[in-house]
């Protein structure tokens, strides 16, 4: 299944990752016919988890308050390169 250079240009931008070798897509091509298996399981009947944790009802969850913030800029200027607010790092 070939990938359009639309999505392309839309996947890297989300994943900060260089598709434009051919062992980039080449590796995109491979995840993605990985990925097409799970079409072929039935789900129906199946309800929706947002974990995988089955008995995630049990666990305790705390607040979430914040105690400290507004530091986004002294946070990216221990980055060496950033895109958007977000530190980059290498591949892999």
């Amino acid at each position: 299944q070939k990938v359009s250079v639309e999505v392309l240009d839309h996947l890297e931008h989300l994943a900060l990752v260089d598709f434009r070798d051919s062992e980039g897509v080449e590796r995109l091509q491979k995840a993605i016919q990985f990925a097409d298996q799970l079409h072929e399981v039935n789900t129906d009947g199946v309800e929706p988890m947002d974990s995988v944790l089955e008995d995630r009802w049990c666990l305790y969850l705390r607040e979430d308050e914040v105690t400290e913030g507004n530091c986004t800029k002294e946070l990216l200027e221990n980055a060496r390169e950033t895109v958007e607010e977000y530190f980059v790092a290498p591949p892999g």
